[in-house]
């Protein structure tokens, strides 16, 4: 049996079940005690739980309608009125994650487009502090104290002839605001939760009026577009951390009761609040304990307060994640079960194409070129819909791609002829950078590699090829060769010193596995199916293979574990000569012959599973 000193370097923490992914269907809102306030709406607020929040400031029901200077705690069954702001004011935002008793409260309205005010509370007064460099209103916030804090999007008289909201982003150090870099998009009336070094800004709005499901995240020096929201949205409220957390509420246009949760990969649907709001920013807490007081109804302006609360032990299954099982006396840890993974129909390509290219995931894929006629379209995947990307510099088919959808390579393929071009993504458009040393089609890669980190194999040089070069984002450098040179071939990897080819043409067709550590390539266990022409995704120790041609089309998929391959969930389309990107947990199947060019998507998803760790 594990102990805790066999697990260095980790929090682990102790737990009476297993984390659940469907236990966040477990949690609800229930009704909470009134606010003493009366009417109110766009009460900010903070807490460290659904039991111990505060709510601050806000505007006051009318008419007439005027910004208040008050401020409430709540203990889980009584709010108290306790001390008044130095400014009153409404649309502001708060150091979210804050327990009652240290809170930073910045920006707002009255007037016009927005304050610099700041104030810190104590636990017992309010008192006002170092500005913010930009004034502003609509504002969101992150934070877990009144000395870490992080400020960003709003109303702002910078907006311009865009329209009044900023992508502006300060953070605060306990005794002043530092202007860091910007979010990709302006917006105001956003949900915001998190720390200082990792936040997440949830929908909002842009001008003219429109709601958005864009969240970015933000880890401490830049912000990366993730996951959308399944809802757009703005004036919601947020709670929780970057790997788990909800946004509720808001406008859609029309209020909403709708609450979404985040896992650290996807946004789902949960139980909604009993009454459909917007205007309430007083999130704050966690994803499985967090509160909702006051906003704007249907009928008018409330007082309400509800309470999101998780069943005792409540657990989300996060990749990755270590805990100890007190009931089954067991260290375990939250993995991918590819075994139980499966294909769905996902959205068809606009059009249909074989010897296609693709990187990325899921719900954020990556498709270029492709055949007939050496194409130079780019398309987009979200997980629902396919759009328009740029173009390739130039149009090819049989080429292999490596990265995300925002940065991604695209290597080599037939132009018609032999190429040893290379192409770089970043979200828009393509440019071309150092060529490799040995022109080629219908080579591997490492797909989950970056555009400074990848290593390429085997292809079509003319015949078929044991040649691997890696890329440093500067250089191409000729590496150890192949065992079996081949084309046609499946890669996965995730940089340039750890990958796995397999399948391909030998000329003829192939079930060897040949395994990359950096300096060597050294043979493994076989597919068991003979094929070329399939799909990868993943990398060295955990992969899957599908489709391709056995010479019939198959459907096939098989999970390589690290040392062996097992037959999993078919593709609902048998096809060869399609794209396949991403991982074990979340991959695509693009385009192909089925016998005829298709544009079939197939989306991958392997379910995570609590794994009983052992030791020797």
């Amino acid at each position: 049996m594990a102990k805790y000193s066999d697990i260095k370097g980790f929090t682990v923490q102790t737990v009476s079940t297993d984390p659940a992914a469907s236990g966040i269907s477990a949690a609800s809102w229930a009704s909470g005690e009134n606010m003493s306030r009366g009417n109110n709406i766009e009460a900010q607020g903070a807490g460290a739980s659904g039991t111990a929040a505060i709510a601050v400031g806000g505007q006051t029901g009318g008419p007439p309608y005027a910004a208040t200077d008050k401020a409430e705690k709540y203990d889980g069954t009584n709010w108290t009125e306790t001390g008044d702001l130095v400014a009153a004011r409404n649309n502001a935002a708060a150091s979210s994650n804050s327990p009652y008793d240290s809170m930073l409260y910045f920006g707002g309205t009255p007037p016009g487009t927005g304050v610099n005010l700041t104030e810190s509370w104590n636990g017992s007064s309010w008192t006002e502090v170092a500005e913010l460099n930009l004034p502003r209103g609509s504002n969101a916030g992150a934070g877990t104290s009144n000395t870490s804090a992080l400020c960003f999007t709003g109303e702002s008289p910078e907006g311009g002839a865009s329209g009044p909201h900023t992508d502006s982003n300060e953070v605060w150090d306990g005794s002043s605001w530092s202007e860091e870099a910007d979010l990709s998009q302006g917006r105001r009336e956003a949900g915001g939760t998190g720390t200082a070094t990792a936040a997440l800004c949830i929908g909002g709005s842009e001008d003219p009026p429109a709601h958005i499901n864009k969240v970015e995240q933000w880890n401490g020096s830049s912000w990366t577009e993730i996951s959308e929201i399944n809802t757009a949205r703005n004036e919601n409220a947020s709670a929780g951390t970057v790997t788990s957390a909800l946004t509720f509420g808001g406008r859609t246009p029309s209020k909403t009761a709708n609450t979404e949760h985040w896992n650290g990969s996807a946004w789902t649907e949960v139980n909604n609040l009993s009454t459909a709001r917007s205007d309430s920013y007083a999130g704050g807490g966690t994803a499985t304990s967090t509160i909702m007081s006051g906003g704007e109804t249907a009928s008018g302006y409330t007082s309400a307060t509800e309470e999101f609360t998780a069943p005792t032990d409540f657990g989300q299954q996060i990749q990755g994640q270590l805990f100890y099982n007190s009931t089954a006396d067991a260290f375990k840890e939250t993995i991918t079960d590819v075994p139980a993974g499966s294909w769905s129909s996902g959205s068809n390509l606009p059009v249909s194409k074989a010897s296609i290219i693709g990187a990325g995931t899921a719900t954020a894929g990556l498709a270029f070129g492709g055949n007939p006629g050496a194409i130079a379209e780019t398309y987009e995947y979200d997980g629902s819909s396919w759009t328009d990307g740029g173009d390739l510099n130039t149009g090819r088919f049989d080429g292999v791609g490596v990265g995300t959808q925002t940065s991604a390579l695209g290597l080599g393929g037939q132009e018609p002829s032999r190429s040893d071009k290379v192409e770089q993504y970043n979200g828009s458009s393509w440019t071309e950078i150092a060529e490799f040393n040995t022109a080629r089609s219908s080579q591997g890669a490492s797909g989950e590699g970056t555009v400074t980190d990848t290593i390429m194999f085997a292809g079509n040089t003319g015949s078929q090829s044991a040649l691997a070069e890696t890329w440093d984002g500067t250089t191409w450098t000729e590496v150890s060769d192949l065992n079996t040179a081949r084309y046609d071939v499946g890669g996965a990897g995730a940089g340039n010193t750890s990958a796995i080819c397999f399948a391909g043409g030998e000329p003829s067709r192939s079930a060897k596995t040949e395994n990359w550590n950096g300096s060597a390539w050294t043979e493994v266990g076989d597919l068991n199916e003979t094929k070329d022409n399939v799909g990868g995704a993943g990398d060295a120790g955990a992969a899957i293979c599908f489709g391709g041609a056995t010479p019939s089309l198959t459907a096939n998929t098989e999970a390589w574990n690290g040392s062996a391959w097992a037959e999993v969930g078919n593709l609902g389309t048998a096809r060869s000569q399609l794209a396949g990107s991403g991982s074990v947990a979340s991959a695509l199947a693009t385009g192909g012959e089925s016998p005829s060019v298709t544009n079939a998507t197939e989306q991958w998803s392997g379910p995570l599973a609590n794994k009983t760790i052992t030791t020797s």
